[in-house]
């Protein structure tokens, strides 16, 4: 897939390796996806880059508490656009009751690693964003 092959067009800022996108489904206000314009590792990782770059500045300017930057690789981890990305999800102090695990939260009851036990019962419905 190229990324013209991708239903991405509106495009808010671009580089010489990547373009900047909001994402179309937000988990949070200023969700963000980076997307190489050629799918290749050395943009990838410029995106990544990039991602990490923007997330330390909107901390530092007080847009955000913190951040979370990932990729979805494959449909079993929930792709549905075939073309690499990199999510910036920008995360504010409340926007979940207790933020701890991170990243582990894609499946709810492995995220929080120092509970005993969770029950699935009380997690209610959970949002992530395009699911790309």
């Amino acid at each position: 897939m190229r990324f013209e092959d991708t239903p991405w067009k509106n495009i808010e800022i671009q580089s010489h390796f990547y373009y900047v996108i909001k994402d179309a489904y937000p988990v949070t206000e200023g969700h963000l996806l980076f997307v190489p314009k050629v799918d290749t590792h050395e943009n990838l990782l410029k995106c990544y880059e990039a991602a990490h770059l923007w997330g330390n500045e909107y901390v530092n300017d007080g847009y955000c508490d913190g951040y979370n930057v990932g990729m979805n690789v494959g449909e079993a981890a929930g792709q549905t656009i075939m073309y690499p990305h990199v999510h910036l999800i920008l995360r504010r102090n409340g926007d979940m009751e207790d933020p701890r695990g991170g990243v582990r939260h894609v499946i709810p009851e492995k995220g929080n690693y120092k509970k005993d036990h969770v029950n699935t019962n009380d997690i209610g419905d959970v949002i992530y964003g395009d699911g790309c």
